[in-house]
């Protein structure tokens, strides 16, 4: 699984997988270890979640994830965060350019 994420932050590809019960679409930003938990990071610009917000910044529990795909659909690269700065991880495993 991390090797496909790496793929997709790489390739600027979307992922889409389920996550607590929802489908998800995101654009990969990070893949990072926060509490020795390996996360991956993305805007999430599809699917959805519990609270009903999409097109926003999520980190997302690599073992809670299944049906990880790839996706054919390119995102631009980088966007711009609320607060200007990446949010804190004990270390980034791979970080979109």
């Amino acid at each position: 699984m991390e090797q496909l994420i790496q793929q997709a932050i790489t390739t600027k590809k979307l992922i889409e997988f389920l996550y607590s019960g929802h489908p998800r679409l995101i654009e990969p930003h990070v893949l990072g270890v926060n509490g020795c938990v390996t996360q991956v990071l993305g805007y999430q610009v599809g699917g959805s979640s519990s609270s009903g917000g999409i097109s926003e910044w999520r980190r997302f529990d690599l073992p809670k994830i299944s049906g990880l795909k790839l996706t054919s659909t390119s995102f631009p690269g980088r966007r711009p965060f609320p607060s200007g700065k990446h949010s804190s991880w004990d270390r980034q495993i791979a970080i979109v350019s």
